[in-house]
């Protein structure tokens, strides 16, 4: 697996996966509405130059936030090469913190990120209400037939937390 930064010969491509996998590049949240495809972030291709994982973030003062983070190859440790390869940027920048914002419904991502060192900060009742609003297409079920409704805010604290430098 190589792990490259987004730039201007690939952005192309990082929005045709957003367009491919969540019909649209376009991420709304409680902290804004993104266009992932013009974030900064980082790919992870397989051997043979695919696009197996993709994740994307902003800077804000001493904070980062992850926007999206998508594997293609679940279980094989692309979301985790990513994550850490973020977490080393914000680290440098320097951030004290990384924060992500997920769905009531994604328990694979809850889990996910709690086992990488990140704790429950917030819960913001009917978030995906309001997102609505701006991206009527969001689903009301997610994962397992749950209905979305919140947005569960984790963060892991940067300078309490040794981040890998592998």
């Amino acid at each position: 697996m190589n792990i490259t930064a987004i730039t201007e010969t690939n952005r192309e491509k990082v929005k045709l996966f957003f367009q491919s996998h969540w019909g649209s590049p376009e991420m709304v949240l409680s902290t804004g509405i993104y266009d992932c495809s013009a974030l900064d972030g980082f790919i992870a291709w397989n051997k043979e130059g695919e696009m197996i994982g993709l994740i994307t973030y902003i800077l804000r003062d001493t904070e980062c936030e992850i926007i999206s983070l998508d594997s293609i190859e679940e279980g094989r440790g692309v979301g985790t090469k990513l994550l850490q390869t973020v977490e080393r940027t914000a680290k440098q920048a320097p951030c004290d913190q990384v924060k992500i914002i997920t769905t009531n419904d994604n328990l694979l991502a809850l889990k996910f990120y709690q086992k990488r060192g990140y704790c429950l900060a917030e819960l913001l009742k009917d978030a995906v209400k309001e997102a609505r609003k701006i991206k009527p297409e969001i689903p009301f079920l997610g994962n397992d037939g749950i209905p979305i409704r919140d947005e569960v805010v984790l963060i892991k604290n940067l300078l309490t937390t040794k981040v890998n430098e592998r």
